[in-house]
């Protein structure tokens, strides 16, 4: 509400109603916000820890929001019209439920890294092997460098096959079309909610039993691409569609051929997005323990050849450790955890960047 002299008279004022901008907190806004917490938390402490004799953080919490949503609608419709107070109630449930997700990740990641410290603080935990070691030993003794270094092989194998053929069914998809592309999406859709079980045991029944190779990081690396391929593919897709399509026909108009101008203008337009695909599919396949445990075995060895024996990983070590139920065992898989939990996150974490960049240069 603004008030404004008149035009006829200047000694008399007029109101203009201003229509008022819904996303914008007064000092009522958080007067009433504030309140309806304090006051929904007095109230369900007294009735359901008191008078009701309820227990539970879980179910606190929960009536609590309930009670607080009922409070602050009612107060904020007092004095506002429906329209404020359904964004107000709307804005309360996704501002909960946004913090819900954090806190979950939160909690995993803090418990992870605190259950793993004891092992980490240790320089061995990096640099030797379990070869010879007992899951009992203390832990300045053995370490997961095996582990690591097979994951790193493992997941580089997968990403010298995942990628060629994920950007090119991703090309043929987005670039060159038919009926038949058709029925490449929806496998590949199909396959981007394939359990990874499926995948390791279509390895293991391929190659391993029926062409009798053993367990060894090409297999696992072989079902990780099953499991990356249809990642990339989508997510590649979905950047080559964003290329705008004046740069394709400005190419074709200049007398470039169809492949040409894909590869000198499209790839490097959605380049940025095609790293982003890969990452996407790479933070899949590094993280999967039914594969490996089905097609790489375990070792406490370094093992380097990904084809003569088996092979560990990062997934699969914290699997054997926790299963033999020692808690020096468990520390160490919490401490593997730990590492595989950051690998993953800075992987995330580079994708964003890039989207972030990709975004900007838009």
């Amino acid at each position: 509400m603004t008030v404004v002299s008149s035009t006829t008279d200047p000694g008399a004022t007029r109101r203009v109603d201003r229509p008022r901008k819904i996303r914008v907190m007064t000092f009522d806004d958080w007067m009433s916000l504030g309140g309806s917490l304090l006051s929904s938390l007095a109230l369900v402490d007294i009735v359901y820890e008191h008078l009701l004799d309820g227990s539970g953080t879980v179910g606190f919490l929960v009536v609590w929001y309930l009670t607080f949503l009922t409070i602050y609608g009612i107060v904020v419709a007092m004095s506002n019209p429906r329209t404020l107070v359904v964004d107000r109630l709307v804005t309360s449930a996704l501002y909960a439920a946004a913090g819900l997700v954090i806190f979950a990740l939160g909690t995993t990641v803090v418990y992870t890294f605190a259950k793993g410290i004891h092992a980490v603080a240790h320089v061995n935990f990096f640099t030797k092997t379990m070869a010879g070691v007992s899951p009992t030993a203390p832990l300045n003794q053995g370490g997961i460098f095996h582990a690591i270094v097979g994951t790193f092989v493992e997941v580089g194998i997968a990403i010298a096959v995942s990628v060629p053929l994920g950007i090119g069914t991703a090309v043929y998809m987005a670039e060159v079309g038919g009926r038949f592309s058709r029925l490449v999406r929806t496998v590949v859709e199909a396959m981007t909610a394939l359990p990874e079980i499926l995948a390791g045991l279509f390895v293991y029944v391929t190659l391993i039993v029926e062409f009798g190779l053993p367990k060894s990081g090409i297999a696992a690396s072989a079902a990780m691409s099953v499991t990356m391929v249809p990642i990339i593919a989508r997510a590649a897709e979905v950047a080559l569609r964003v290329v705008p399509g004046g740069l394709r026909e400005a190419s074709l108009a200049l007398g470039a051929s169809r492949w040409r101008t894909v590869r000198k203008v499209v790839l490097p337009s959605a380049r940025a997005g095609l790293a982003t695909a890969t990452i996407l599919g790479v933070a899949r396949g590094v993280g999967e323990t039914a594969v490996v445990l089905i097609t790489s075995g375990a070792s406490s060895f370094l093992t380097v050849n990904p084809v003569g024996s088996e092979m560990n990983s990062l997934p699969l070590y914290i699997f054997t450790s926790v299963k033999t139920g020692e808690p020096i065992a468990i520390s160490r898989a919490f401490g593997a955890a730990s590492v595989l939990l950051t690998i993953v996150l800075l992987l995330f974490v580079i994708t964003r960047i890039l989207a972030r960049e990709k975004a900007v240069r838009r």
